[in-house]
């Protein structure tokens, strides 16, 4: 009888177990139109769960990628196609949330499992249409497979990607599509990268893959650990058969062919050589060290400098907003100095736990979608950098990139139209003029019928020599973090006369020049070694114009 009781027992035990099919499908809540998106999926116990495509033509990426653990910073998600997706799930109750780029409110649901099968839709509402607007959004700084990219990118709505293509991470290695030693869980499972030429690839008309990009990332001469830092080669034609450093000329080349030159990180032991001497065109201001989950890398190589007034977590661990800060007044010396960078994003989504274009730049080319003008429009900084919301401002009826040229120096008025909308009420929006905030403005925004919070103000700045105006606006998160959005520079040019730096913002690159030439002379050649003192050189030489 007992042994007729356990039987019973386990068989009953066995079918409340049974995993009943729970299929979903994503849809737009206006048009009623099918939608790529990305899936997060957890048990009630805390597992995550990765989701199938329920028709053949359609797919599903899972997500995994962490190639530095760090068991507080979880990005595990699934990348769905445009198509009915499906999961078998044991009874019981499960959270999910769906997510589509930075232009749908994301949609939070509890699901309920039962003996039998679950089928539901899900209607994602767009807060906001950049490219109705005549913006389309990119990201510089990519590691995930070309092979991934057309479900990735359709599910993000990430109009350009740039993935690397070619990569070295040691001075004494050319770049090659060999998987990277860096990754710890073994081979990719998509397989190497591949190299499919120069030219686009178009998924539609508005999403396009720029297939050929070269990161140079030194971490290592020969077999001696050595830390410089990374550079991206961004849309070149050739294969880079040089090794690094030095790097002049590997970048001259690059320029020659069109491409365009990405700084990574201003953190990075050689980053600030770079710019002088690699002519840099690119600086990410949201990079890779920013992302949807927790804050995980929270040391540089290189400290930031006391004027800065960075915020710390403890001694030389910053918190998430120290970090962006340090990025950022590194950014606004570097204009000051007179290198004209135009800002972008990355994420290094392939490598590190983020979602691809969870950090983008948006810029603006026209009406419709060119490839070429969007190209053209990064490089000149038409454009604004975003982790959520979005910016949108002209001075003097002119959109970000523009450069109002004076032929005598005087006071100059000039008039700022800003609006700043968010998925979340925007905080604060804040107007620099060579990187010093001349006004911060709280707004008290009002909801539109797509239900976006939306703040609209004009303001005036005046400037009476050479230097450059940008707008900054921030959202509260609910947990304390920021989401920002940071436009592109205006340019003001007055009786050829050059932008002028304050002397600490020059003499903090002189001084990091002055220490990396000192630790790079037992190890780099002099040739190398020679592109530190051109740039010490070409610092010097700015100091001389400062007050």
């Amino acid at each position: 009888m007992r042994e007729t009781l356990a039987i019973l027992f386990l068989l009953f035990a066995a079918l409340s177990l049974e995993a009943a099919e729970f299929r979903g499908r994503i849809i737009d809540a206006d048009t009623e139109q099918p939608l790529a998106a990305r899936i997060y999926l957890q048990s009630e116990s805390g597992e995550w769960l990765f989701v199938n495509s329920a028709e053949t033509e359609g797919s599903a990426l899972p997500y995994r990628e962490q190639w530095v653990p760090q068991p507080d910073s979880v990005e595990l998600h699934t990348t769905v196609s445009a198509h009915p997706f499906k999961i078998d799930l044991p009874a019981g109750n499960y959270s999910l949330t769906i997510e589509r780029g930075k232009e749908y409110t994301p949609l939070q649901a509890e699901l309920t499992i039962g003996d039998k099968p679950v089928e539901k839709t899900y209607r994602l509402k767009r807060w906001i249409d950049l490219a109705a607007r005549g913006w389309y959004s990119g990201e510089t700084h990519v590691h995930r497979r070309i092979v991934e990219l057309p479900n990735v990118m359709r599910a993000e709505d990430l109009n350009v990607a740039f993935p690397v293509t070619f990569w070295t991470v040691s001075g004494a290695k050319a770049p090659d599509q060999e998987p990277s030693p860096l990754r710890r869980q073994g081979p990719s499972p998509f397989g190497p990268r591949e190299d499919r030429g120069t030219e686009p690839i178009y998924l539609d008309a508005s999403h396009v893959i720029v297939p050929r990009n070269t990161e140079y990332e030194i971490f290592s001469l020969g077999q001696d650990r050595h830390v410089l830092g990374a550079i991206f080669l961004l849309n070149h034609r050739s294969k880079f058969t040089a090794t690094a450093p030095p790097i002049a000329e590997i970048a001259k080349q690059a320029h020659a062919e069109g491409a365009l030159l990405d700084l990574d990180k201003h953190s990075w032991p050689w980053s600030m050589m770079l710019v002088p001497v690699a002519k840099v065109d690119l600086f990410e201001l949201s990079n890779n060290s920013v992302w949807k989950t927790r804050f995980g890398f929270k040391r540089s190589q290189v400290p930031p400098a006391e004027w800065m007034n960075i915020e710390y977590e403890s001694p030389e661990v910053f918190t998430e907003w120290g970090w962006l800060n340090f990025g950022w007044e590194v950014y606004y010396a570097l204009l000051n100095c007179g290198f004209d960078l135009a800002p972008t994003a990355g994420t290094a989504s392939g490598v590190h736990p983020v979602p691809l274009g969870y950090s983008r730049v948006y810029v603006r080319p026209g009406k419709q979608f060119n490839l070429s003008d969007w190209l053209a429009g990064l490089r000149d900084g038409k454009s604004f950098v975003t982790t959520g919301p979005m910016l949108f401002a002209t001075v003097n009826g002119k959109h970000p990139g523009e450069r109002f040229t004076f032929e005598k120096q005087s006071e100059q008025d000039f008039q700022l139209q800003i609006e700043a909308l968010g998925e979340k009420p925007i905080s604060s929006v804040e107007i620099l003029v060579n990187g010093q905030v001349v006004e911060s403005i709280v707004p008290k925004p009002d909801r539109t019928t797509s239900g976006a919070w939306r703040a609209s103000f004009s303001s005036k700045v005046s400037l009476g020599d050479s230097g450059w105006i940008a707008v900054r606006s921030f959202e509260e998160q609910p947990d304390g973090r920021k989401r920002f959005a940071h436009t592109a520079p205006w340019y003001v040019a007055m009786a050829n006369r050059p932008r002028t730096p304050r002397r600490e913002q020059v003499e903090y690159f002189i001084d990091l020049m002055h220490a990396e030439i000192a630790r790079n002379r037992p190890v780099l050649s002099q040739e190398a070694l020679a592109e530190f003192e051109q740039a010490l050189h070409i610092y010097q030489k700015i100091r001389e114009r400062t007050p």
